[in-house]
Parts: C-alpha cells; structure tokens; sequence
C-alpha cells in the first residue's frame, strides 16, 4: 500500500507532462498562382481598388431590395442550413464529451440489504443466524491517465470535426444564398422574356389585323393572311412556357426561404426589372480564395481529424493505465453506517495493454494511415476544384457581358428595322414577307437580349459564390434559441 501511495503521485506528474504519440498536424502547402487566369476588363480594374472586398454581402451591390429580403428569409429559415446547424450542434456537443474523457469520472452509489441462506446453504446454523442485513454506500472514481496521449488525440480529432462542421455550415450559406439569387434572377428574367412575347405578340396581331383589311379589301391575298397568322400563333406558343417556367421559380424560392411553394406567387408574381449589376467585382487573388473558401477549411480540418486519429491509434501499442478509488461505508446496521469503523476505502492502479493483439494495433493504425492519405488528397482536390470554379465563372462573366453588349446593339437594330419595314408596308413600298421577318427578328433579338442580361447577372452572382463572397453572418434559429455567428 505504501508503495502504490508513492507511485500515484509520480503518474499523476507523468500524466501532466506526458507526451502524445502519432503525427501532429501540418497545413498543407500547396502552391497556387499569383493572380487568376481570367482577369476582369480594363476598365473594370481601373477602379478595382473602390470595390468592396468580396467577402461582403454581395447581394447588396445589385440593388433589389427584393432580392436582399429573399436572401434574409432564406438565412433564417432555410432548412438545409437547419439541417446544417443541427449538425454543429451535435459537433459541439460530442466535443463536449470528448473533454470530459480527460477528467477523472466519479459515481455513487448505496445499498441496503436484507437477506437469508438456506437451511441447504447454511445446514448447521439456526434460523436466525441465517438471516443477514448490510448497509453500504460510497463514492467511486476513476481515470485514464493519459500518458501517451490517446484522451487528447481524441479531443483533438473531435476539434477538428467541430470546426469542419462550422465550415460546412459556412459553405451550406454560400450554395443556398447563390441558388437563391440565382432563382431571382431567373425569375425577373423570364418575367421580361414574358413580356417582350406579349409585346411581339401585341405588334403581330395588329399586323395580322391589317392584313386582313386589305384582304377584305382586295389589296391582299390568303396567303398573307395565313403566314401573319401563323407567325402570331408562333409567337402566343412561347407564352405558356414561359409563364410555366416563372411559377417554377416562385415555387423554388419559396422552398428555399422555408415557406410552402405558393407563398410568394400575389407578391413576386408581378413582374419587375433584372437587378443591376454591380459596378466593380473584386476578384482577389488565389491565395485569398483558399483562405476565404469554407469547403477548403472544412477539407482541411477533416484532414487535421484523420491526423489525430493516427494518435489515437498509435497509443495502442503503449500501456494504458487506469486509476481507481473508493471511499464508502459499510456497516449490518444502518445507524453504524457513517460510524469511524465503517469506513472503506482503496485505491488501484490498472493496466490494461493490447501487446497481446499487436496485429490488430497495427492494421488500425495503417488504416488510420491510409485514411490520412484520402483526406490530403481530398483537400488538393477541393483546392483545385475551387480554383477550377473560380477561372470559369470569371471567364464566363467576362463573356457574358461582351455578349449582352452585342445583343443589345443587335435589338435596338431589330427595332428599329422592324419600325421601318412597317412604315415602308403601309406605303405600299414593300411586301408582307419583309415586315413579318422584321417582326420575327426583332422577337428573337429581344428575347435573346433578356436572356443575355439574366445571364450577366447570373454569372456575377456566380463570381460571388465562387469566391465565397458574401460570407453570411445570420445564422437560422434552433429551436427557441436565437440564431448566433458560429465564430
């Protein structure tokens, strides 16, 4: 006894200054160009430097307050960020856990008994020598002393998770703030698409009524008439896909802030302008983007976990040793039970080493190993694929604007001409063809234009998201709890 007394004081020290077995976790270097591929135009880079970083609530620069309000809803109410909360939570609450593994675990417990043998057990003893009372109760404990570190690996594995997790939570924001403006956009764009329709078609059908007054009046023939009529019925054909297309968006938005699918047909069904885009777009530089991007820092945090987990399983091949106690009373009698001579008390030192199944040790640890290896992999991949996203979107935004530029150029011509071939018609000074494909070209160019400037618009906000800008900083409420900032 007097020896365990010495020796519990020298593992408790060892304990504190224990080592931690396995690899400690290094960020991994990877290298990325100075500036991105794709650049923005000239004049765009002029005045650069007035931009606001892209990490600020982009959805702000398009001027839509709507668009804002949808985001707001969406942050707060959306359920996979629900779904993603959840999952911090639970994180957090295993980490919690993981802690308390460090610290000594202490129970209590008591018991009263009243009990007899048999006359079979005990054939020699009268009755009542065979009937028996006890009283006991104590306090137990007991704790790992972590001396190569198998606790703490643990609590660090279990770190990195939580992190990962907030990450994830981060880059759950970014996808549902991206595919919301994206349905906006969408939205406003096919509302106009629906209204350059209606409009041709207004125009159509007042060319087809001429037609047929001059057919009436013998200036014109059935031919004429039916060619205007079938290029108006050709027209009226793109509206009910398009109105179709506008109530899948309303409904998507819907889902998307939480609510059911009809609960934003009365207040966005009415149709309004594209938003504006942005008048500078800070594109940064890759080494921003890999420390703004949440997959990155999620993919890297699931690397530091595996890391650790190489620790947890190294400690394997060293002892682990477990100290116990108890302090208690014991006594036949219950007023004897907190007496000075009930009491009971020891304390013990366990050992308990997997020597014996080394095997096993080994294939966990290689496993481990293994694992590791993925999850490096895995973050050079997200690493990539972030810098692959990031050049495409600039690249298409880059093109999407030269293109919208065109297609306007290319309407207001198509206007103009089919203004002409009408003017030119009515004086007689040329056919029905000449102002029927007037009419068709000036539909295709408008409705090609707004499908152009949806685009433009589209492919900013996905510069936006490729950069992770518009880190959000709402959170969606648990449940009877407030939303809070998961930094």
């Amino acid at each position: 006894m007097r020896n365990l007394k010495m020796l519990v004081p020298t593992l408790l020290g060892a304990a504190l200054s224990a080592c931690m077995v396995g690899p400690d976790h290094i960020r991994p270097v990877v290298s990325t160009p100075a500036a991105f591929g794709t650049q923005l135009a000239p004049a765009t880079q002029d005045s650069v430097k007035s931009a606001e970083p892209a990490v600020a609530e982009f959805w702000n620069s398009f001027g839509d307050p709507q668009l804002s309000r949808l985001i707001e809803l969406a942050l707060v109410a959306n359920h996979d960020l629900r779904i993603a909360l959840a999952n911090v939570d639970r994180a957090e609450a295993l980490l919690g856990g993981a802690k308390f593994d460090a610290l000594p675990v202490v129970s209590a417990d008591a018991e009263a008994r009243d009990a007899r043998a048999s006359a079979d057990q005990l054939p020699r003893v009268g009755r009542a020598d065979r009937d028996g009372k006890s009283y006991r109760s104590g306090i137990n404990a007991s704790w790992e002393l972590d001396l190569f570190g198998r606790v703490r690996r643990t609590i660090e594995a279990q770190r990195a998770e939580t992190a990962a997790n907030t990450a994830d939570l981060a880059a759950t924001q970014v996808v549902v703030v991206g595919e919301v403006a994206r349905s906006y956009a969408d939205l406003r764009g096919l509302q106009e698409r629906l209204r350059v329709a209606r409009e041709n078609a207004d125009n159509q059908r007042d060319t087809l009524h001429l037609v047929d007054v001059r057919f009436e009046a013998g200036r014109g023939t059935e031919f004429d008439t039916s060619r205007a009529r079938a290029q108006l019925e050709s027209t009226r054909s793109r509206i009910p896909a398009l109105e179709a297309a506008i109530a899948v968006d309303l409904h998507r938005l819907a889902v998307l802030t939480g609510q059911t699918p009809d609960a934003l047909v009365e207040e966005f069904g009415r149709a309004r302008a594209l938003p504006t885009l942005p008048a500078t777009i800070d594109e940064g530089t890759p080494g921003d983007l890999l420390r703004r991007r949440p997959d990155i820092a999620s993919a890297e945090q699931r690397l530091h976990a595996a890391t650790a987990r190489i620790g947890i399983a190294t400690a394997d091949l060293f002892p682990r040793f477990t100290l116990g106690g108890l302090l208690g009373t014991q006594a036949i009698d219950s007023s004897a039970l907190f007496e000075r001579d009930s009491e009971t008390r020891f304390v013990a030192l366990g050992v308990d080493w997997s020597f014996l199944d080394i095997g096993h040790v080994r294939a966990r640890i290689a496993a481990s190993d293994a694992s590791a290896r993925g999850e490096l992999a895995r973050y050079e991949q997200t690493v990539l694929h972030a810098l692959e996203e990031t050049e495409n979107a600039l690249t298409r935004y880059v093109h999407a604007l030269a293109e919208d530029e065109h297609l306007g150029r290319a309407a207001d011509d198509s206007t103009r001409a089919a203004s002409l071939a009408r003017t030119r018609f009515d004086a007689g000074a040329t056919d029905l063809f000449e102002v029927l494909d007037a009419e068709r070209t000036r539909l295709q160019a408008q409705d090609a234009l707004a499908v152009a400037r949806t685009q433009s618009v589209t492919r900013a906000i996905d510069v936006y998201t490729a950069l992770a800008g518009g880190w959000p900083t709402q959170l969606p409420a648990r449940e009877g709890i407030a939303g809070r900032n998961p930094g």
